[in-house]
């Protein structure tokens, strides 16, 4: 076809096959659907291939019926039933002779005259009940460069075709409604009225006005056939002319150029809209992931928060057992109580009454407390973390609809759903006890590693016994042995100062072992907790990062390519 065209409508099909190319490029990278792809490689070939005149409409329209006619000769058989299972790409043969190119797809040559100009497409019935059917004549519209859509008389334009020629206007396609079967009719005013209805359907509900032809292939073919009397009322006539008309060499190069322009625009709008559409649902991916991140921070904050206010609470048993530390040794280490200061065994039981008492119960509550604690606010994160991952799911489903079985929201939908059944797992197989067992294990390994002693497997309980413990006889041991070995009694309010700071000391010594030790088993749990978390969302957070930034790059692509392709439909009348 090059030799054909000037200078300047070589370069603008040059441009135009490097922007299609590009938008091919685009669609295999984003994984079109294979029939869009199909699509636009079949309109793209179509540019080297004869002009293609494609035959469409419901069966039983009379679409074979009209190729005889406009071929001279009863070529395609015709009936009141789906004839045409396939789709029949008819060109000009010395013999007549088929060929199955695909499935569904047959390739007849003819010795037609018409056919030397052209190649005609006969098309399953749209309507057909065999619905594979209808799929091959819509797969085949995108490679023709003009449409003849056959409507019948005594149906004219029916809810099925005005839905069939949307499909067609769509894909920017030259159309050409012929109005078949006209014979039926009761005279010119019945003929009249029943145009006007198809016109005014078309412009009302499509916003199409096609030239609109009334014919009778029957009364054609006969015509053709050796009735020429016929000829006036068959109609047939005004459509040759129009389609002469169409294939002179400005119209067929300019509906050339328009055909793969149109495909490649449709497609480039159509998938600008999904990618915004994707765009659209990792907007709402990354404010969800930003919310649990938030709310993770929030968690570790306010259970910091908590912690502190409990640890608060353990440092007062603490210090309440120094004040009743100090109001003992005010009470005992008196002059009077000389006999009891020298017995060591005395104090030491006499102290863990009255001083240490119920301090290590008090401490190991606590700690159970905090045990508990840490484990309901796990459970709460979970619950928080199905709940707004159900909630997304649900908005999404409710909203795109058809739009979930695509790939990418496929492959989302399936990561979501990942997410939800992990947190449902998590918590319908937590173990609260087991768990609170392997805290409170930890937390009293970490208080012994802290405290430099070896307790075997004993509980945090028994563990603070045996520092309180260590406490009373390094206290008491003071005590005895500073009156033991007094010269005087003006000793003992020295070694009453000396008990009191020396009790200060291993309180203070006690509670920072505490303090430490549960502090960072608690930040080893808190971050242990938040890991998880993240663990769960990682690989929805890893796809919603990733294809943020692969939709971005593909939206920018296809928007520039789409500006093209309406630059280059601008064009087309300027080149032509």
């Amino acid at each position: 076809m090059a030799w054909l065209m000037n200078e300047a409508q070589q370069e603008f099909l040059r441009q135009e096959r490097r922007t299609l190319a590009r938008l091919q490029e685009i669609l295999e990278a984003i994984k079109a659907d294979p029939d869009d792809r199909r699509a636009l490689a079949d309109s793209l070939e179509q540019l080297d291939d004869f002009f293609l005149l494609v035959v469409v409409g419901e069966f039983n329209a009379g679409k074979s019926a009209l190729i005889n006619a406009l071929l001279g000769q009863p070529l395609l058989p015709e009936g009141v039933t789906p004839t045409t299972a396939q789709v029949q790409v008819l060109r000009y043969g010395p013999e007549e002779h088929r060929e199955v190119l695909a499935p569904g797809l047959v390739l007849i040559t003819l010795p037609a005259a018409r056919l030397r100009e052209m190649s005609i497409v006969d098309t399953p019935g749209t309507n057909a009940i065999i619905r594979e059917h209808e799929l091959l004549t819509t797969r085949f519209i995108p490679r023709a460069d003009l449409v003849l859509f056959v409507t019948s008389a005594d149906r004219a334009f029916s809810e099925s075709e005005r839905a069939f020629i949307e499909a067609i206007r769509d894909w920017g396609k030259a159309l050409v409604l012929v109005l078949n079967k006209v014979d039926i009719l009761d005279g010119p005013e019945a003929l009249d009225e029943l145009l006007t209805f198809v016109r005014e359907q078309a412009r009302q509900h499509l916003g199409l006005e096609p030239p609109v032809f009334p014919v009778s292939a029957k009364l054609a073919l006969r015509a053709k056939m050796g009735e020429p009397a016929l000829a006036q009322a068959a109609g047939l006539a005004a459509l040759e002319a129009y389609i002469h008309q169409t294939l002179d060499h400005r119209e067929r190069l300019r509906l050339k150029f328009r055909n793969p322009l149109g495909v490649g625009a449709r497609l480039a709008a159509r998938y600008l809209e999904r990618l915004t559409a994707q765009q659209a649902a990792l907007q709402d991916d990354l404010a969800l992931l930003e919310r649990m991140e938030g709310l993770l921070q929030v968690y570790q904050d306010d259970m910091r928060r908590q912690f502190d206010l409990r640890m608060a609470e353990m440092e007062k048993i603490l210090l309440d057992m120094e004040a009743r530390a100090q109001q003992y040794f005010d009470e005992t280490i008196r002059i009077g109580r000389l006999p009891d200061l020298v017995r060591k065994k005395y104090l030491e039981q006499d102290f863990q009454a009255r001083v240490i008492g119920d301090m290590p119960r008090q401490l190991e509550q606590r700690v159970e407390s905090l045990i508990d604690w840490l484990v309901n606010a796990e459970m709460r994160q979970w619950e928080s973390l199905l709940e707004q991952v159900a909630q997304q799911q649900a908005r999404h489903r409710e909203r795109l609809g058809a739009s979930l079985q695509t790939p990418f929201f496929a492959r989302r939908e399936q990561l979501m759903t990942e997410l939800r059944d992990r947190a449902r797992r998590v918590l319908a197989t937590y173990d609260r006890q087991a768990e609170a067992q392997r805290l409170a294990e930890g937390t009293r390994a970490a208080v012994a590693a802290a405290a430099g002693i070896g307790v075997g497997a004993v509980g945090l309980g028994a563990l603070v016994v045996a520092l309180a413990t260590t406490v009373a006889m390094d206290v008491t041991g003071v005590l005895a042995a500073g009156v033991m070995f007094t010269l005087g009694l003006l000793i003992i309010p020295a070694r009453r100062r000396q008990a009191s700071a020396e009790m200060h000391r291993r309180v203070q010594a006690l509670r920072q072992t505490l303090s430490q030790a549960l502090r960072q088993q608690f930040e080893h749990e808190i971050q242990r907790s938040v890991e998880h978390f993240r663990e769960a969302l990682a690989p929805y957070t890893r796809f919603v990062r990733a294809e943020q930034q692969r939709l971005q790059t593909h939206l920018e692509q296809l928007q520039t390519v789409h500006g093209e392709l309406e630059t280059l439909q601008a064009r087309l009348e300027q080149v032509v």
